[in-house]
């Protein structure tokens, strides 16, 4: 390779970091908004046709709405991503998040707030799939994961910054500036794609999403993938609910900020670990990772309702600067969260090098992180709803070892799997 198309590829691998910054930043702002949305919003028990809709439902539709879009969107915007060119994909998808987030200040109802964050779950699937096909696309074999894992660690360094700066703007202003400042973001990244990204010259005919379906390592996958979703959509969106309700709801009631420390001791540690996990899993295996990453996660998860006994026993309660007030569960729950991220960062640039690896080997790349998506989509969906019921039914710690459960039985189901297709050497085979 010249050095001419070394500048131009790196120029190119930039130009995604930037958007998977902006598109980071965005998601972040949410989530970790999630429970002050709660608060503010209060939702009720309602009655829809007839049938009593329960205040925890409604709360699961705060993220199940989002994640349904989602669903919807996949298989349209990975198939116009093989056929057409992504770049152009990915513009169009970057205009139409600038008007979404404008629209969050605007929300004053449960109802509206589900309708715009349905509308966010749109454009954070289309912006994901372009900018992780394109890498995958443009990285060479034995460093997709490593690409793929700095890819991910700029969106965590949005969601670091995202975090911290939400919580502070919104104790500070409110919601109104946070969304000023992710359209503008929105926009950047717009202008930093159509000046720096070449066009994507790859089309694929017919609908790869067939083939690809029966792709027996796809399928692997699938068997952990589509039980993790429910672990991972559990557990990292009531981390943020949990730190942040009230206490009278099983909440612990801090302010903004010490929200976004949660939130952010998680995607800190995930961003660090995938600048080295993703180099490590092309040497090493990636099938490894995925099980030593996702059995991990599941393990801490159910370990984080035991947070207000430890901090007890330690005398965590405590008052900060900037965080003030802190419950004893509060500090116990930041490292939890830091390990998450720490096992989360050996998963995930491990997995998607794997879709990535079938999906540029049989034709459509998007396609192909289009089943990833899909996936994971059942447990996205209905995880927040078990969440939610279990949160108000029956306890907030009953939500993470649920949430972990599903990890433990992911990973051994996908060992199973392994040791039966590949004996003893399973985990090093792929």
């Amino acid at each position: 390779m010249s050095n001419a198309t070394a500048g131009a590829s790196r120029t190119q691998f930039w130009a995604l970091y930037l958007t998977r910054f902006a598109e980071g930043f965005g998601f972040i702002t949410l989530i970790t908004l999630l429970g002050t949305y709660i608060n503010a919003l209060d939702p009720q028990a309602t009655t829809v046709l007839g049938v009593t809709v329960s205040a925890g439902f409604v709360i699961g539709m705060y993220t199940t709405g989002f994640t349904l879009a989602q669903t919807v969107a996949v298989v349209p915007l990975a198939w116009a991503g093989d056929r057409f060119d992504k770049r152009t994909v990915l513009l169009g998808v970057l205009a139409v998040g600038t008007g979404v987030y404008a629209l969050f200040p605007l929300v004053d109802s449960s109802g509206s707030f589900i309708l715009v964050r349905a509308l966010q779950g749109l454009v954070v699937t289309g912006t994901g799939l372009m900018t992780l096909s394109l890498v995958g696309q443009i990285a060479d074999v034995g460093a997709r994961a490593d690409k793929i894992g700095k890819a991910n660690a700029a969106s965590f360094a949005a969601s670091i910054v995202g975090s911290l700066s939400a919580g502070a703007m919104y104790d500070a202003v409110g919601f109104g500036p946070i969304f000023a400042v992710i359209a503008a973001l929105m926009v950047a990244a717009w202008a930093v794609t159509w000046l720096f990204l070449d066009d994507d010259d790859t089309r694929v005919e017919g609908f790869p999403f067939s083939d690809l379906a029966v792709n027996r390592r796809i399928l692997t996958m699938t068997t952990f993938r589509a039980q993790y979703a429910f672990a991972v959509t559990m557990v990292r969106t009531w981390v943020p609910i949990y730190v942040s309700t009230e206490m009278a709801a099983g909440g612990l009631g801090v302010t903004g900020i010490a929200i976004g420390v949660t939130v952010t001791a998680e995607k800190a540690t995930n961003m660090v670990g995938q600048l080295f996990t993703g180099r490590l899993s092309d040497a090493y295996g990636r099938s490894l990772f995925v099980f030593a990453g996702g059995g991990a996660y599941g393990v801490i998860a159910m370990a984080i309702p035991f947070s207000a006994a430890i901090g007890s026993a330690l005398g965590a309660g405590v008052t900060l600067p900037i965080l003030g007030d802190l419950p004893p569960a509060y500090l116990p729950l930041v490292a939890f969260s830091g390990l998450l991220g720490v096992a989360d960062s050996f998963r995930e640039p491990a997995s998607m090098a794997l879709f990535a690896d079938e999906g540029t080997d049989d034709g459509g790349v998007a396609s192909s992180f289009g089943i990833r998506e899909l996936v994971w989509r059942p447990g996205s969906v209905a995880g927040p709803l078990i969440a939610g019921w279990l949160m108000v039914e029956v306890s907030m710690g009953s939500v993470f070892y649920v949430g972990g459960a599903f990890a433990i039985t992911g990973v051994l189901a996908f060992l199973a799997i392994l040791t039966h297709d590949h004996g003893r050497a399973a985990l090093t085979a792929w």
